[in-house]
């Protein structure tokens, strides 16, 4: 018997299947379900995410932990779209449950959009709309020429993504110059920042850590302390959404050793989750911290390294006024790549069919 014959191998007609597009960005993955997720329920995206959490959280557990995934796995599911002018909607995932905002998933999602044609490619940048559950993000796609039609705008073959960015939501600062004492590590200083999710920012030669990549286990614990005592003292508030209330992580930052790159960020988030990315939202956050203290004006970009050395870009596009808060409208460069077509099944009768989790 041919060795290939294991590729004939289908499941039973009553398993359920649910198929994902896997990508990274910077290193982070992205899961995109592309098919077999059931419908849900509500007319705005903070709805199907409500839905979502009440009926089907054991589907977000069984793709985002073991053993299909593992216990740093991000996901998405694509919604039909809550506005007019939005070509879709989308709901993240992750180890802890669904986020509001993912910056390196828009930069994954602008990419995959136009090279699938889920939206029609424009040469040389495609621009769209998307819904998240911070609000409506928009998405730019530079394209490849080679593969532009000579006689119109279209293409005749699939079009080829170079680079994708995004202009995000308002993002404001929450609350600088703050301190807290965290057991086992000491006093440590902070800001709060939003970029579509809050997050604590902490200077990391401030609290005596090394951002090196080696150094990553204590990078976690450090986060998941600072992250605790800060759910124990504080509460953030969003201007406008309550659902959207709520510490996303903890970013540290440090100057970096790459030259032209202005800072390495290292994020924490979710249930002890370590960002491989320099973390989309966190950037946009950082960019708002960085315009309050008078180090970056609008039109001026800088770039940004994550603990693998990967990059995002951010200029402030815009200033405006966002419920009590001056704002900056930050815009976020990266580059994405897929990295799988994953099909999985799922038999009635396997004990950990829901996944489970190491941390």
């Amino acid at each position: 018997m041919s060795k290939n014959a294991f590729a004939l191998w289908q499941p039973p007609s009553d398993w359920q299947q649910i198929s994902c597009l896997d990508c990274h960005t910077g290193g982070e993955p992205l899961r995109i379900v592309t098919s077999g997720f059931p419908a849900l329920h509500g007319d705005t995206v903070l709805a199907q995410r409500r839905d979502c959490q009440q009926r089907f959280d054991h589907l977000r557990r069984a793709l985002m932990f073991e053993p299909r995934g593992h216990a740093d796995m991000y996901g998405c599911i694509i919604l039909p779209p809550e506005r007019s002018d939005s070509a879709f909607g989308v709901l993240f995932l992750h180890n802890e449950g669904y986020s509001t905002m993912c910056g390196h998933a828009m930069i994954a999602l602008a990419k995959v959009a136009v090279e699938a044609g889920v939206v029609p490619a424009a040469y040389p940048i495609t621009r769209f709309k998307v819904d998240a559950p911070c609000g409506q993000i928009q998405l730019y796609a530079e394209l490849a020429p080679a593969a532009q039609s000579k006689s119109d705008n279209n293409y005749a073959v699939q079009p080829q993504v170079q680079r994708c960015w995004f202009d995000n939501v308002p993002s404001f600062v929450l609350a600088a110059n703050q301190q807290t004492q965290v057991p086992g590590i000491g006093a440590v200083p902070y800001q709060l920042a939003y970029g579509g999710a809050f997050y604590a920012y902490v200077e990391a030669q401030a609290i005596g850590l090394d951002l090196d990549i080696s150094n990553h286990r204590q990078i976690i614990r450090y986060g998941e302390l600072i992250k605790q005592q800060l759910l124990a003292e504080i509460s953030v508030q969003h201007p406008f959404a309550d659902d959207l209330s709520l510490l996303y992580g903890v970013i540290f930052t440090a100057p970096s050793a790459k030259n032209g790159v202005a800072q390495r960020n290292v994020c924490v988030f979710a249930d002890g989750q370590l960002d491989r990315s320099p973390t989309g939202s966190g950037v946009s956050g950082l960019a708002a911290l960085l315009h309050q203290q008078g180090k970056l004006e609008p039109g001026q970009s800088i770039r940004i390294e994550s603990i693998v050395g990967s990059e995002f870009s951010v200029v402030i596009q815009s200033l405006c006024n966002y419920g009590p808060y001056q704002a900056v409208i930050p815009q976020v460069a990266g580059t994405a790549y897929v990295t799988a077509i994953q099909n999985f099944v799922f038999d009635p009768a396997d004990p950990v069919a829901e996944g489970f989790i190491f941390r």
